[in-house]
């Protein structure tokens, strides 16, 4: 009777968002699993979300297999009527998936409309947005760290800062393999859907290093390590004892599996910390958490704080060790471009900020194997998989792919990545971008034929591909100085502007691109000796220093003359005296050379550092 087509979204995001319209017109919301009746012509005519197999199951009166009955019924016997469903539909998935025509830039006080709807959203107790379940992508934390360093307001940051703490503290953080589940089912944190996705972790490594940069909290740097690997998940199940699959058995713990793993005297340090209980806290078991400070449990066994750390780092390694004999969630392996473009920035801002060459070095080799194994004549695919590259890349590759480059080239100097960005810049100007209303396509010109073409600019769990392309527009006109990167992002705001003024917290990355259009960050460039460690102070000043949307970059003498050859911004600029040297610029102006501390202070307090 039919032809069934099942969909990997992830690897078709352009078919799901289409449908997931159709579904949303018929049903007002949508959701997964998703079944949609097509005609011929690939156009909608009926839809929902999870039907149950047979009549009666979950108390549904109508069961998957007698619906599948009435429609080829009605398809059948009334043929005009399913036609004309099918083009109302298609008609109307047209319409929500075109951004309304703003035809002017969103307005001056949109960030603080942003912050002040986040603020009667908030969780004061938990963090996060009220109520369960808690996403981590919900808040828009980066946004009120710029909007604290801005405005001075204690109440955005606190919000930024109390958040990210209590991720930390609980169950949604692995809190002895690293890294953060998709989401937690209750209000506190405690209880995750114990799913690994790479791109929740790699978007919470800025978070958390930025909001290092701006209190110099430690807790915050430590977790800035960026966990897992460049596979697109794990499951939320493993397989328990019984060879059943049990949802986070994996990641749970019983006070006999402690005392087993680290004998009596240990295990007694890790039930206080990670408040594991013989009742436990997930069906019978025990997800790891901290609920108290350090320092209330270290002074509780009688230990010091630092005496508590090193004994978790004997722990920790012991129940990782331990946890790696068990049956392992399920490794989803496929390579999306979008998704590693924004793990390739977290470890390449990471790096740049900690200074750590190892976390550099992963990022150049993910980025060398997209380059590499994922183009085909000079065109990004979507999924690797199997030694196989497949599927058109879509906007959101091309974007945050072009945002990894830029991250890499702020943190090596590397002029290569540099000309890629540019390069994959021109494909999406090329392929992508709407000449005539502004702003960018998900697919390309010469994709197939859809029903309908959609144009990305809601940010969720994920950024837009328009608020990446967007910053990457800001960010490559702070190298090259060239005014048409300008003009592309201001079309890009104009269009989103109506869209943007209605739902401002729809929009928390393109908010942190239009407050750099607003408020245009600048740049620092620092230029090392061949010789001589006298910059080292100077570099951790600068890497420590919150500077949000700031190119901040340490060019080693020898290289300069390349950059400067072909990018404004490395004009100029010298070593002066045989020590490393610092340029502050802002909108093409540079301030004279500074080569001691006292003059790098004076130039980050002009940039607000």
């Amino acid at each position: 009777n039919y032809i069934a087509v099942k969909v990997d979204r992830e690897e078709r995001p352009d078919v799901d968002a289409i449908y997931m319209r159709a579904v949303q017109a018929i049903a007002g919301r949508g959701g997964w699993p998703m079944t949609v009746w097509l005609n011929a012509d690939r156009e909608p005519f009926y839809g929902g979300t999870y039907f149950p197999a047979r009549d009666g199951d979950r108390g549904s009166p109508v069961g998957f297999l007698t619906l599948l009955k009435k429609i080829r019924e009605s398809y059948d016997d009334r043929r005009d009527l399913v036609a004309k469903s099918a083009g109302e539909l298609s008609a109307a998935v047209r319409n929500m998936l075109a951004p309304a025509q703003g035809g002017r830039l969103p307005a001056q006080d949109i960030v603080e409309r942003a912050v002040a709807a986040a603020r009667t959203r908030f969780d004061a107790e938990q963090g996060g947005i009220a109520g369960a379940p808690k996403f981590p992508s919900s808040l828009p934390i980066r946004l009120l760290l710029r909007h604290h360093r801005r405005q001075g307001d204690a109440q955005s940051l606190n919000m930024a800062t109390l958040t990210l703490e209590k991720m930390a503290a609980g169950g949604i953080n692995d809190q002895i393999g690293g890294g953060f589940h998709r989401y937690a089912t209750d209000e506190r944190w405690l209880v995750p859907h114990f799913e690994k996705m790479l791109y929740d972790n790699a978007l919470l490594v800025p978070a958390y290093v930025e909001a290092w940069q701006a209190t110099g909290n430690p807790r915050f740097r430590q977790m800035t390590s960026p966990a897992g690997a460049f596979y697109a998940a794990t499951d939320a199940d493993s397989p328990a004892p019984d060879g059943r699959r049990e949802e986070g058995w994996f990641f749970t713990w019983t006070p006999d599996e402690l005392d087993t793993v680290l004998g009596a005297d240990q295990a007694r340090i890790a039930a206080s910390v990670y408040g594991v209980t013989p009742g436990g806290n997930f069906e019978g078991r025990s997800i790891l958490h901290r609920p108290r400070p350090a320092g209330d449990v270290a002074a509780e066994l009688g230990l010091s704080p630092d005496q508590l750390a090193s004994h978790l780092k004997n722990i920790n390694a012991a129940l990782v060790d331990h946890r790696q004999q068990r049956p392992a969630p399920l490794q989803d392996d496929k390579i999306l471009v979008a998704w590693n473009g924004l793990a390739i920035s977290a470890f390449a801002r990471a790096g740049f900020a900690f200074d750590d060459h190892g976390y550099r070095q992963r990022a150049a080799r993910a980025t060398d194997f997209i380059l590499d194994h994922m183009r085909v004549d000079g065109r990004l695919q979507r999924s690797h998989k199997d030694d196989t590259s497949a599927g058109n890349g879509f906007l959101e590759d091309y974007a945050f792919f072009t945002a990894a480059l830029l991250d890499l080239f702020a943190a090596t100097a590397d002029q290569r990545w540099l000309d890629q960005a540019l390069a994959l810049d021109q494909t999406v100007a090329d392929h992508f971008g709407d000449d005539q209303a502004g702003g960018f396509f998900m697919t390309a010109d010469d994709h197939e034929s859809m029903i309908a073409r959609e144009k990305p600019v809601f940010d969720g769990a994920m950024p837009s591909g328009n608020a990446v392309a967007l910053m990457n527009l800001l960010r490559l006109h702070a190298v090259t100085s060239s005014a048409q990167f300008l003009k592309r992002a201001q079309k890009g705001f104009t269009v989103l502007s109506d869209l943007m003024e209605r739902n401002p917290l729809a929009f928390g990355e393109t908010l942190l691109a239009y407050d750099d259009w607003l408020h245009p960050p600048g740049q620092v460039v620092v230029v090392t000796p061949a010789q001589g460690k006298a910059a080292q102070q100077w570099v951790d000043r600068l890497r420590s220093t919150y500077l949000p949307g700031w190119l901040v970059m340490v060019v080693a003498e020898s290289g300069l003359a390349d950059l400067a050859e072909r990018y404004a911004l490395f004009r100029d600029k010298a070593v002066v005296d045989g020590r490393a040297t610092a340029y502050g610029c802002q909108q093409g102006a540079c301030s004279l050379p500074v080569n001691s501390e006292a003059g790098l202070v004076t130039l980050l307090t002009s940039a607000g550092g």
